[in-house]
């Protein structure tokens, strides 16, 4: 019996983690409030490479895939290794460097509350008030 109420724990688990949000931050400096999914298609291809103020924008990529990092790029409409091939082309152009990508959702979380200008995605569960949600990706989105 007790192997059965462990089942049905893990499954409620995995299904709340795959139902998780996604929730795309930026550093209080920001002047955005919100932001647009073209937009910010742009700033991760580096189309856009600066906030409507002049200041730079700094993205932030996810370097492990999981379910955030998938749900985001699904939100854009790319893929993560079409945005790979998209990085690699332009910085062997010259044009811009890639994202750094980082190792987990909670060091883009603290490297987006303390560079200015930075942009990034993290599960909305994890964010504080030390960054600004310009917004919020539901799974299904």
């Amino acid at each position: 019996m007790r192997t059965v109420y462990l089942t049905i724990l893990v499954l409620l688990l995995s299904t709340a983690a795959s139902m998780a949000q996604v929730a795309v931050i930026a550093h209080q400096s920001c002047p955005a409030d919100t932001i647009e999914k073209r937009e910010l298609l742009d700033f991760y291809t580096g189309d856009i490479l600066k906030w409507s103020d002049g200041q730079l924008v700094v993205v932030f990529d996810l370097k492990p895939r999981g379910e955030v990092k998938k749900d985001f790029y699904k939100f854009l409409g790319k893929s993560a290794s079409r945005m790979k091939s998209i990085w690699l082309k332009k910085m062997l152009a010259g044009e811009k460097d890639p994202p750094l990508s980082l190792k987990s959702e909670t060091e883009i979380l603290d490297k987006v509350a303390t560079t200015p200008g930075a942009l990034g995605f993290v599960s909305q569960a994890l964010v504080t008030q030390e960054v600004k949600i310009l917004a919020v990706i539901r799974a299904d989105d």
